[in-house]
């Protein structure tokens, strides 16, 4: 399981037109679910962003996580962070895993982070969806379950 999470001032998720997720402050995480996932990488992802540490304390450091700062999660389903780019120019998705897989697993992160934030908006899995965000920092981090074994 990968993610890609940014610190946000704000964003949102439209589907066809329509706002189907919005927060203020807080992480926007875009979510890669891999073939073989389970929901011991589940648990593990959504520990690992509600504690990582990318908010600044009164200090100026990255010191605070986005349940210390109460801030809001926007998950969002992309199969493309799984893109295998290391043969030829078109990008293969082998290593994602099929929807009715990924779903039940997408499923259980989103719950996973509600339990301990409260406030996650997400996307629709699988949709045509157009993301706004206004980044805070920039601040941009790649998480990927395999390497946070051990």
């Amino acid at each position: 399981m990968k993610a890609v999470i940014q610190r946000v001032g704000s964003a949102s998720v439209d589907v066809g037109g329509e706002t189907v997720g919005k927060i203020g402050h807080g992480l926007l995480v875009f979510l890669g679910v891999a073939a073989g996932d389970t929901e011991a990488e589940v648990e593990t992802l959504a520990k690992k962003i509600v504690s990582l540490r990318v908010f600044s304390d009164e200090n100026g450091k990255m010191n605070r996580s986005v349940r210390d700062v109460k801030g809001e999660l926007l998950v969002v389903s992309q199969f493309t962070l799984l893109a295998d780019c290391r043969h030829g120019n078109r990008p293969d998705f082998f290593s994602a895993a099929k929807p009715q897989d990924a779903i039940p697993l997408y499923e259980a992160f989103k719950a996973r982070l509600s339990l301990e934030i409260g406030r996650v908006a997400c996307g629709v899995f699988g949709a045509d969806m157009q993301v706004s965000l206004v980044n805070d920092g920039p601040v941009t981090i790649l998480l990927d379950t395999a390497l946070l074994k051990g």
